[in-house]
């Protein structure tokens, strides 16, 4: 049965990508692509883990380039149709890798962009130990198990080896990952010894390792008489001069085996009785390919415990093709000659290329039934794959932390303390205190979590003391280690940060427990986690990222600490709404956003940019909408006023400053504070987005604060990051926009002289309006 359906997922997935190259009209003329050759060296792997293994709670990573196996997995189990099989990489179809999003609930983690799918496997388990340990999942959903069909070139991407030593201190369990060993990746063969160094990194990390290298015709001919030379042979073959002969073909095997084991009687007892297509498919007989081997494997494993698994899983690339082991076949497709031949082969006649059970040796109706009785048909839920999990109730206000009289009080400071206050767990705050979980890649101190860590303690699996604690001895930490805690310490890595909030803010769609995710990490710093960042935003994961300190205005810190380019970032990223608050009032509306938007169905990550300056807190009443949409009238402008100056984050007592001394000379001025100008901008394009097409849309929240100014007003715009951030509001309604920001790297100094160089003082405000009154 197995064997059938491996065959049938070695054409459907062929097919799949034949059809969007080859029949699919062509308008454009670009060559649609897609990897037929890493389709073929896995479909046997992914046939013995699917139709024999699989567990339907169980959750899986499949390697991007395997995507048309999994969807014609899924067009055999019922979850995929025919016609829907035609639309791969086609607008609105089935896309190039497994997407969640795009793709749909059968995809539990969208992978594409290289090694990180896999790695989310281990903090996946992580979050599912912590949801399960809390008694969040749903009664009688048992544990599943976290499962990554690896390339073996992924192996290269660092971030693989960053969360195998996070995941060794957090003691991960019931994570499997099979790496397809094909031995070649986008340009090149694999060099020979890279496998030892890695099987021994897996092993020090505390996993198990299985190897599968040979399949059992190659087992049984080692066993004969002098085949041990035989398999001594195989085992020094390089892998260059391997890919080389699987392509050649059985003459090429013989004559390379003749001319250094021909006098080996027994060698020749194996291989002379065999035709060069029994000796090709004799030495290309490799463990990942041979189904029943894949299959003892994996339940053998599967009875030994939840020890984190490494299966290295030995197969060659485009195995069953007609470019099998070919150093070239990464992307290589079948020209039509060769697709009929290989049709022929697999017996599929005209028109029925779609159909499940075409071409196959054993009746339909057996194979059907034999499908719809393996454990993964069953379906998690009566909806499927994908869990859900009610919202946690948000008051409608979160405290807004008070200063002494004199004393200012910095965003970052204000965070914790609204976090901590939050962690008492008090009336209103209970469930939502129960529900929030923190991480931070071992800045949690740093970047003022350390109060709520305090009231509700580090998650572990393990119970573990506090040794100075225990000891009595004096620390401003009280870190106890239990299943009861809620903040996740990392490493300093801010690839797993990114890819732990990603485990976090999927947990009601995967484990159905919602959870209220914040992660901690310096501003600057989001750079080395960008691609984790944005993986995780791809896949829809809900979080809220708090960056901090950042800017310039982290002074004696330095260029290497200081951030430019960040606001840019929070513009560009899809499904993170970004915000940068400059008072206490308007991060505690916007923290308050932040856990209810994240937890909409239209809703999405949320990115807080945070300062270590300490500012003079307002007495005012701020409207919630206004902050939210992005900006608000400090003071408003007078009708057709000439000038204002907008500006974000902690340059608003120079801002102010500046505009106290603008309206002895322009009275009508205005002063604009944004709190996002990604809000902003998104809100603006998809206003003229809808008013293309619908004439009379109301205009953006921007067109609304920038209407009281003259159509040929100035506004001087000021943050501690890009000005790009800010340029873009000239082109809202014609006015010119000076903008005022950093474009280049910092260095140490106090706020008065960096301020002064980099122009973010009033001097600089103040020339900038004289320049633009006098344009």
């Amino acid at each position: 049965m197995l064997r059938a359906i491996e065959r049938k997922l070695l054409w459907l997935s062929a097919w799949m990508i034949h059809h969007a190259n080859h029949i699919r009209p062509n308008r454009d003329g670009l060559k649609v692509g897609g990897h037929q050759a890493s389709c073929a060296s896995i479909s046997a792997v992914m046939t013995a883990l699917y139709f024999d293994i699989l567990k339907p709670e169980d959750r899986v990573a499949v390697k991007p380039h395997a995507g048309p196996v999994f969807h014609a997995i899924n067009l055999l189990l019922g979850r995929q149709s025919a016609e829907r099989m035609t639309t791969l990489r086609a607008f609105g179809g089935i896309q190039p890798y497994p997407s969640r999003v795009k793709d749909g609930g059968e995809v539990d983690f969208s992978t594409g962009s290289v090694g990180l799918g896999v790695a989310l496997t281990s903090f996946g388990s992580l979050v599912q130990d912590y949801v399960r340990l809390k008694g969040l999942t749903p009664p009688g959903l048992p544990a599943g198990r976290h499962i990554a069909l690896v390339g073996d070139a992924e192996l290269d991407e660092g971030n693989i080896y960053e969360a195998l030593l996070e995941g060794w201190k957090h003691d991960i369990r019931n994570v499997w990952w099979v790496i397809d060993y094909n031995r070649q990746s986008l340009d090149s063969v694999v060099p020979d010894r890279l496998f030892g160094r890695i099987e021994g990194l897996f092993r020090d990390m505390g996993w198990n390792v299985v190897t599968l290298k040979y399949g059992r015709k190659l087992t049984a001919a080692f066993a004969r008489p002098e085949g041990d030379a035989l398999r001594v042979w195989i085992d020094d073959c390089p892998n260059s001069l391997y890919a080389a002969l699987t392509f050649q073909g059985g003459a090429a095997w013989r004559a390379a085996l003749l001319a250094e084991l021909g006098r080996v009687e027994g060698v020749r007892a194996i291989i002379d009785p065999l035709t060069d297509d029994e000796l090709a498919s004799l030495m290309t007989n490799l463990g990942g390919h041979d189904v029943e081997t894949v299959m003892e494997a994996f339940r053998a494993q599967d009875a030994a415990g939840d020890q984190p698994t490494c299966f290295i899983a030995y197969t060659i690339k485009g195995m069953g093709l007609p470019f099998a082991g070919h150093k070239d076949n990464h992307a290589g497709l079948m020209t039509k000659e060769q697709m009929g031949v290989f049709r022929e082969a697999m017996r599929i006649r005209d028109g029925h290329e779609w159909d499940a059970f075409e071409g196959l040796d054993i009746p339909a109706e057996e194979l059907r039934a034999f499908v719809d009785s393996v454990p993964f048909a069953t379906p998690l839920t009566p909806g499927g794959r994908l869990l859900s999990s009610p919202a946690i109730p948000i008051p409608a206000l979160l405290p807004v932390p008070k200063p002494g009289a004199g004393r200012g009080l910095s965003t970052q400071a204000a965070f914790g303390e609204i976090l901590a206050e939050i962690g008492r767990g008090n009336g209103e705050f209970a469930a939502m205190a129960e529900r929030i979980v923190t991480t931070s890649p071992d800045v949690t101190v740093s970047t003022n979590l350390g109060p709520w860590v305090n009231r509700r303690g580090i998650f572990d699996r393990h119970r573990k003391n506090d040794v100075f604690r225990d000891a009595k001895l004096a620390s401003a930490q009280r870190w106890g280690m239990s299943p009861d805690g809620q903040h996740v310490e990392l490493g300093i890595a801010e690839q797993n940060l990114f890819l732990v909030l990603a485990g976090l803010g999927l947990a009601d769609r995967l484990y159905g427990a919602r959870l209220l995710p914040v992660g901690t990490v310096y501003d600057p710093f989001v750079n080395r986690g960008l691609d984790a960042l944005i993986y995780a935003c791809y896949q829809d994961a809900r979080f809220l990222l708090v960056s901090t300190p950042s800017g310039l205005t982290l002074a004696p810190e330095g260029g290497q600490h200081q951030s430019v380019n960040t606001p840019l970032i929070g513009m560009a990223a899809d499904r993170l709404a970004s915000f940068e608050p400059a008072h206490a009032d308007e991060l505690a509306i916007l923290m308050r956003h932040a856990f209810d938007h994240m937890q909409k169905p239209d809703g999405s990550a949320v990115w807080l940019r945070l300062s270590t300056r300490a500012l003079m807190q307002p007495a005012r009443k701020l409207d919630p909408a206004a902050v939210i949409a992005g900006g608000y009238w400090a003071v408003p402008p007078a009708p057709g006023a000439r000038i204002a100056i907008a500006y974000q984050g902690p340059i608003a007592p120079e801002a102010t400053e500046a505009f106290e001394a603008l309206i002895a000379e322009e009275p009508g001025a205005g002063l604009l504070a944004i709190t996002s100008p990604d809000r902003l901008h998104a809100d603006w394009l998809a206003s003229r987005r809808a008013a293309r097409s619908a004439p009379g849309t109301p205009p953006s929240h921007i067109e609304r604060l920038l209407a009281p100014l003259a159509p040929g007003a100035a506004l001087v715009s000021i943050l501690d990051g890009h000005p790009a951030a800010h340029a873009w509001m000239g082109a809202v309604r014609g006015q010119r926009v000076v903008p005022l920001g950093v474009d280049h790297f910092g260095q140490s100094g106090d706020l008065p002289d960096l301020y002064r160089a980099y122009g973010l003082d009033v001097d600089a405000i103040l020339d900038a309006c004289a320049q633009a009154l006098l344009a």
